[in-house]
């Protein structure tokens, strides 16, 4: 009887150990057949995003547009980057009469402001017959005027937000919560200012004074950028550059904007060219694919291996 029992007992053992190879090798092989279709699907996405990005363009007359919608952010669709490469493709295109900037942004990093104000101003340079405008739509402020008074003019909606030439640090402080909790701070560090602005460390009056003078400063290179952007068109207004916003009609009163204009009006009857062709640079389905099936693929190896460790 025990030999028996003993028989049986490796022959479950066997049979359990060859069902469990049956369900990996299935398992594997399911998950190499799905790997090689996205993989062709990814191919013809490609080869579709390749064709109709080289079918953009316009031989004849054309107005360029390029969208700058959204925070200005170095990590974001509305970097300087894209922005730039948008109007580089614009303005190199042989048909294009005039290049709209249309805008829609709360701002969002000085130095992408400024890469793209610096990036405007050279295009301009370089083709000196191609006018470029700015065309607000919700709003256009802050960062996002910086970047607006590089072009030849700015037409606005009445209703348009417009203007915030300010600058701003923002933040919390949670010392005083912090001690009612009972909480420790730990941080070391080299250098007596090194956890400046931490929001979990007290603010000294001397720190407090060095961040009021830095972004002073940078305020101070905003205000130069808008007087040589815009001129003799400002108005003069001790508000102007105090961080308020204006609509887009009382933008226009105090030089900020130029006109009333829409894309398809400034296209029509300042351009004098009605077809507008977008530039805009954008995250195509390739690109997004990609990113998507770059995470599926690491989750799909990582639960095959926890699978496979449960079945050892």
């Amino acid at each position: 009887m025990a030999e028996e029992n003993w028989e049986r007992g490796v022959i479950e053992r066997l049979a359990g150990e060859g069902l469990r190879e049956m369900q990996r090798a299935r398992r594997w092989g399911i998950f190499f057949k799905l790997l090689t279709l996205v993989l062709l699907f990814s191919i013809l996405v490609i080869a579709a995003g390749a064709f109709s990005e080289g079918g953009r363009g316009c031989l004849d007359k054309c107005t360029a547009l390029v969208d700058m919608r959204g925070e200005l952010d170095g990590d974001g669709p509305v970097s300087a980057d894209n922005v730039m490469a948008g109007l580089q493709a614009a303005f190199k295109n042989k048909g294009t009469q005039g290049v709209i900037l249309r805008i829609n942004s709360p701002g969002g990093s000085p130095v992408q402001a400024g890469l793209i104000n610096d990036e405007i101003r050279r295009l301009r340079a370089l083709y000196p017959g191609t006018p470029v405008y700015a065309v607000v739509e919700e709003m256009c402020a802050s960062g996002a005027y910086y970047v607006a008074v590089a072009a030849d003019k700015i037409y606005v909606d009445k209703a348009s937000l417009i203007g915030s030439i300010g600058v701003i640090i923002d933040g919390f402080g949670f010392v005083g919560a912090m001690d009612k909790l009972g909480i420790e701070r730990r941080a070391i560090i080299a250098g007596e200012n090194k956890a400046f602005l931490d929001s979990f460390s007290p603010m000294t009056a001397a720190q407090r004074d060095y961040a009021q003078q830095m972004i002073e400063e940078i305020h101070q290179q905003f205000i130069a950028a808008v007087k040589a952007g815009r001129g003799k068109r400002l108005k003069e207004s001790p508000e102007l550059f105090s961080g308020l916003v204006w609509n887009g009609a009382r933008g226009i009163d105090l030089g900020l904007a130029d006109a009333l204009g829409s894309v398809d009006y400034v296209a029509r009857e300042v351009i004098k060219a009605e077809d507008v062709v977008d530039f805009t640079v954008k995250e195509n389905l390739t690109e997004r694919l990609t990113r998507r099936f770059g995470a599926a693929l690491a989750t799909g190896i990582v639960a095959t291996a926890q699978r496979g460790v449960h079945w050892r």
